[in-house]
């Protein structure tokens, strides 16, 4: 068996439960939830090599709107970005899983995997090696080994494995898989000593996965080989067919198969792991005082208790005042405000914003492409104010617009403009008209950012309003 392991990071949900932070358009686990790396990037680091285990490079399974992301967080902590598989649409984890294993296979007929979400906090990362080297005796012998946590208290937002024994460290034989339980049976099962919680962390070769969905969901198989056998490269990523996957069963990794395997083993690990579920479990992760309050940057707690308080925005300040559990996160655009013991109930708040249209439930304020990002200043009927970040070297599409026309205003560093047939650079404190129709382009010829600020006007401020003629990103 191939000793090296090769990692999978799960990169596609959209952590709704951390809204405002998290949000469909730039989820959690892209953002700086906990130290100065985002949750991806701990987690692509965390699946490097160490004198414990031995890892490959890392195959990163995502949608087409995070692919720019994976790349340059990869790229920023000094990692080789790998394959990075784009899904079609989300069709939940066991797809996903399945196509990674029949890509690593065709490269490695003795391929180990790892498949892991992409959004949790593990810190202790030699014991986590530690617990893999463990499981691969397992894995060598057939086995799709599980990492469960041991549990610390009676806790009925995860679901649990119930393991043939009690374990603390060697891998055991798995009983069942259990739903998320009542606070009854949570308690009863923390008693019991046999029973860890479900991580959603899977090691096992790639040859024993595509088995499984032989014996236990064939109907999956197929056209998940269908989009692999017809994948697209598109620059340094690689397009699983739509039509093919469309037909994929939309379920989870443990209905589709860890449910139903008889080959199963659990792995415990009791050396500190979190999902960052809801922002109750944000607030244990953090520095606390001896009040049990966390504070971030431009947050402030006066004779506060047990609260978080998180201010997202560098120009705006939060003050908290005479708080007991509670949770506020403000952003530019959006503040929420809950008590601790409702964290788990913010998909309420964001059913509620998408019933009534607002924006601000799935979209964050700062749109992220492959040439850096924007956001929005202002924006009333005929106007828009934007300011626009643009990376050394990154250029935005040759494009034009039928109903708007923008003026721009570098701030920051040197613009390469392109209008119609005529093309000047644009240094700092000077600015440029972009008729309406005109073709036109922005690029950052320099070795530093490039910020400038633009303000559109016309009848149609949409950013469907974009007729690109070449772009060196291959959007259409």
């Amino acid at each position: 068996m191939n000793s090296v392991i090769t990692p999978v990071l799960l990169a596609g949900g959209s952590g709704t439960r951390l809204w405002p932070l998290s949000r469909k358009s730039y989820p959690k686990q892209f953002s700086n939830l906990i130290g100065d790396q985002s949750l991806f990037q701990q987690s692509a680091l965390r699946l490097t090599s160490s004198d414990v285990v031995k890892f490959g490079p890392h195959i990163t399974m995502t949608n087409a709107d995070f692919r720019f992301i994976v790349g340059e967080q990869l790229q920023c902590v000094g990692i080789n970005p790998g394959p990075i598989l784009i899904e079609p649409e989300g069709r939940n984890t066991a797809p996903a899983i399945l196509a990674a294993s029949i890509f690593a296979q065709d490269r490695d007929p003795e391929a180990v995997l790892l498949v892991a979400p992409s959004d949790h906090v593990i810190p202790d990362v030699k014991a986590f090696h530690e617990a893999l080297a463990r499981g691969m005796d397992a894995v060598s012998n057939g086995k799709i080994v599980t990492f469960g946590i041991t549990p610390t208290r009676a806790e009925t937002g995860y679901g649990y494995l119930e393991l043939s024994e009690p374990s603390d460290v060697d891998a055991v034989d798995l009983v069942r898989f259990v739903e998320k339980p009542d606070a009854v049976r949570a308690q009863q099962m923390l008693d019991a000593g046999n029973f860890l919680w479900n991580a959603g962390i899977f090691m096992f070769r790639a040859c024993d996965m595509i088995w499984a969905f032989e014996k236990y969901s064939h109907g999956i198989l197929s056209p998940v080989k269908e989009a692999l056998g017809a994948v697209k490269p598109d620059l340094d990523f690689l397009r699983l067919d739509p039509e093919a996957w469309s037909r994929c069963e939309e379920v989870s990794i443990d209905y589709a198969i860890m449910e139903r395997a008889d080959n199963l083993v659990a792995v415990p690990f009791s050396a500190g792991w979190s999902d960052l579920g809801g922002w109750d479990a944000v607030l244990q992760e953090m520095n606390r005082d001896d009040n049990g309050v966390a504070v971030s940057s431009n947050a402030y707690a006066i004779d506060c208790e047990n609260s978080l308080l998180r201010s997202e925005s560098g120009s705006l300040e939060l003050v908290g005042l005479g708080l007991r559990d509670i949770i506020a996160v403000a952003m530019p655009d959006a503040v929420l405000v809950a008590h601790k013991d409702r964290a788990q109930d913010v998909k309420k708040a964001i059913t509620k914003l998408k019933s009534q249209n607002v924006k601000q439930a799935e979209t964050f304020p700062k749109d992220h492409r492959p040439w850096g990002w924007f956001e929005t200043l202002a924006i009333r009927g005929r106007f828009q104010v934007k300011r626009i970040f643009v990376k050394p070297g990154a250029a935005l599409s040759l494009q034009s617009h039928h109903h708007r026309s923008e003026h721009w205003i570098v701030v920051e560093g040197t613009a390469k403009v392109t209008i119609d047939s005529e093309v000047k650079l644009v240094t700092e404190g000077q600015s440029v008209y972009i008729p309406l129709g005109a073709l036109h382009r922005l690029e950052n010829p320099g070795k530093v950012p490039m910020v400038l600020i633009e303000v559109q006007t016309g009848a149609y401020l949409g950013e469907d309003d974009i007729l690109r003629y070449e772009d060196r990103y291959l959007r259409s």
